[in-house]
């Protein structure tokens, strides 16, 4: 777009300070964000976004959320004597058309506006320091956010559901509509699958039963969602519109998934798919360290069964796309999806090996 639409859309804004210059900012996959530069000292950067509305086709709920949480964030830091706020929760703009509104329609499309923080990084690499800092800043935002007064919506429905994404693909499989399901490869796995199927839904049946809880989640749990200073500390979590109530699982399951994982999850060779241990300590030490005020034993002692649950799912999520003719994540080439499940089944079969070492270590947890 050219800098006069972009202007045009900033304008809709209630912000300070005048536009200087507006470019892209980083590489997002879902939402189209730019960064807004202001030309006097004493006024912010911003960051603009337009909201992928085939993702979140709920902007109003979306953005009820995030003001929800960042607010009531902002009081608990405030109340807790931090300082420099601005730069440890995020900030969102009003709509200058409507000032009880974190976003503004402009020719059909939705847009909001944050202030940027300066002088803060995010970070790519997971290694043990980095996955004990981000255990302990999503412990500490599920923690500050336990007893939030309003309830929030769910911003993709039954997301982190087992039931459903097993009822999605045994949809698929019964009309089989690219015809791949009678594949060898695709029979071999859904044979793992089908053996694992009832064991992974357990947390749907315990929260029918009343024994787990549903709390106010992250949902996308990377190492690249935090902002660190230049010292290495975590500023805050970033990245909030999968923010809802869901099974803690989510946010300790996902990011060991991603960051316990030698190697990418589209990695094609299957032996060198491996579960990282060490990360594994490192993230359960700090999402304890600061998780632990609010969660239940159960919580806790279940946090294995969530280890190995993401990997399930997402395999079962992309053999689902691979069947359906890869309409939900984009390929480059005819196999990829197929091959990214068979590296999540594989790092499953891994985590399996380590599965009494995970257990030994979150029971010497709960004894300290």
């Amino acid at each position: 777009m050219e800098q006069n639409e972009l202007k045009n859309i900033v304008s809709h804004f209630a912000i300070r300070g005048t536009v200087s210059e507006i470019k892209p900012l980083g590489a997002g996959l879902i939402n189209d964000t730019l960064k807004v530069n202001t030309a006097e000292a004493d006024a912010p950067d911003y960051v603009l976004q337009r909201v992928n509305t085939n993702v979140f086709p709920d902007v109003e709920m979306v953005m009820r959320n995030i003001y929800a949480t960042t607010t009531h964030i902002r009081k608990k830091l405030e109340a807790a004597g931090e300082t420099d706020i601005d730069r440890k929760v995020l900030t969102f703009m009003p709509s200058k058309d409507d000032e009880t509104k974190l976003y503004a329609i402009v020719d059909g499309q939705y847009w909001r506006m944050m202030i940027f923080i300066d002088n803060a990084i995010t970070k790519q690499a997971v290694d043990p320091d980095s996955s004990r800092a981000a255990g302990k800043a999503f412990g500490n935002f599920q923690a500050m956010l336990a007893d939030i007064p309003v309830e929030l919506g769910e911003t993709i429905k039954d997301f982190h559901n087992m039931e459903f994404r097993l009822q999605q693909l045994r949809e698929v499989i019964d009309k089989d509509p690219v015809g791949r399901v009678n594949e060898p490869e695709v029979q071999a796995m859904l044979k793992e699958i089908d053996a694992r199927a009832e064991y992974m839904c357990k947390a749907e049946r315990m929260g029918r039963e009343g024994i787990l809880p549903k709390r106010v989640c992250h949902c996308d749990t990377k190492v690249n969602n935090m902002m660190f200073d230049q010292q290495d500390n975590v500023l805050c979590v970033i990245d909030l519109d999968t923010v809802m109530p869901n099974f803690i699982f989510s946010d300790y399951g996902d990011f060991l998934r991603t960051g316990a994982n030698v190697v990418a999850e589209d990695c094609p060779d299957m032996q060198a798919v491996q579960f990282n241990v060490e990360i594994f300590k490192a993230f359960t030490e700090g999402y304890l360290s600061s998780a632990s005020s609010f969660l239940t034993r159960v919580e806790i002692e279940n946090l294995p069964y969530a280890v190995k649950l993401f990997p399930y799912m997402q395999c079962v999520r992309f053999l689902w796309d691979y069947l359906s003719g890869d309409k939900y994540w984009k390929c480059q080439y005819p196999t990829h999806n197929f091959v990214r499940a068979n590296n999540q089944l594989h790092l499953l079969l891994s985590i399996e090996q380590h599965e009494a070492e995970m257990e030994d270590f979150i029971a010497q947890c709960l004894k300290k």
